[in-house]
């Protein structure tokens, strides 16, 4: 990988923060994560920002009731669903945009202008396999069983996509797409009967259809191996609490990093009582301790830190704004000691 194509272990976010201000959201990403920003998903400003909600806009079926979101499958179905797929064979992702109701955070960030002296800029959507888990029909059944829905809901994710790059790349050269899959940790449990090829090929034709790079972001324990067989080019996970469950794959993430693929290591953490007390030598601490056990699994240290970012476990959203911005702005020095040790450009 050419030096300047490597991320060096770069910061950036996950996605949602608590701001119920979208330019106060970001104006702070752009203050704290220069090299990559991100846009702020504000579930706090509205329920329609809330991850499932958000990509939700233009799906048949879809219906909010007390701020629950379902897909009504029964009567009328067909005919919406006869709308999306035109819309879709339109071949236009700007049909599929994000209204600045759904999203103010990202609007907010188009508006702000070209992202000057930036390395990247990220965005993301919510994978289709935690999207159709938990967004259920009118018999509670997750929508993702319905085969013709999980098509819809896997096209709508790729236009996502395919719409936010654009949009991104007139920012920044240089864009990240990620897909967001809480949930990929319930497949293969009793919870989550999906056949394996059937979430590979589901989450891969997203992937496969975005120009840039791609990332997928899981913050629980999961198959990873799931991830790691698709065409991903970045693993985001968890690695304040999972870094020695994503060391149990040596042989897929040897091929995984070989072919260039980026580990961004959540070691900032975003839920607990850890976010108000974790330390900028404690933070390291977790760093090193990953570093050292991927190295105990054979892989070289020089190659692990270009290919890396460094991120929070998980999105803020939950947190209070000065927690919040203090994880932020932990991972982001977190990303300047050990850039400035190491000497990464």
């Amino acid at each position: 990988m050419n030096p300047k194509d490597s991320p060096n272990c770069r910061a950036t976010g996950v996605g949602s923060t608590p701001h119920t201000d979208a330019n106060a959201a970001v104006e702070f990403i752009l203050q704290t994560f220069g090299d990559i920003p991100f846009w702020p998903q504000l579930p706090r400003r509205a329920f329609v920002e809330s991850m499932y909600a958000q990509y939700s806009e233009r799906l048949p079926g879809v219906r909010f009731e007390d701020e629950k979101i379902t897909i009504q499958l029964g009567d009328g179905w067909l005919e919406e669903a006869e709308e999306f797929y035109a819309a879709f064979l339109e071949e236009d992702p700007g049909r599929f945009a994000l209204s600045a109701e759904y999203a103010a955070g990202l609007h907010g960030l188009i508006e702000a202008g070209p992202l000057d002296g930036a390395w990247a800029v990220k965005g993301h959507v919510t994978g289709p396999i935690s999207f159709g888990l938990q967004v259920t029909d009118q018999d509670r059944r997750p929508s993702l069983y319905d085969d013709m829905m999980r098509d819809v809901i896997v096209k709508n994710a790729l236009r996502h996509a395919q719409w936010q790059e654009k949009e991104l790349r007139a920012l920044c050269p240089r864009t990240i797409v990620f897909l967001d899959e809480p949930f990929l940790s319930m497949v293969g449990s009793a919870y989550a009967s999906l056949p394996r090829e059937q979430v590979v090929a589901s989450l891969e034709e997203v992937l496969s259809g975005v120009e840039g790079w791609t990332g997928a972001h899981c913050c629980a324990n999961t198959d990873w191996s799931l991830l790691l067989e698709t065409s991903v080019d970045i693993l985001s996970f968890d690695a304040y609490e999972y870094a020695e469950t994503v060391a149990l794959y040596p042989d897929e993430l040897r091929v995984f990093l070989d072919r260039g693929g980026v580990l961004a290591w959540g070691v900032v953490p975003s839920s607990g009582d850890a976010t108000e007390t974790i330390t900028l030598e404690e933070a390291r601490n977790v760093f090193e301790k990953a570093l050292v056990l991927f190295e105990r699994k054979g892989f070289d240290r020089d190659q692990l830190l270009a290919q890396s970012l460094i991120t929070p476990a998980c999105g803020t959203g939950t947190l209070s704004v000065p927690v919040a911005e203090r994880i932020l702005s932990l991972t982001r020095r977190l990303s300047d000691s050990v850039r400035e040790e190491y000497s990464l450009v």
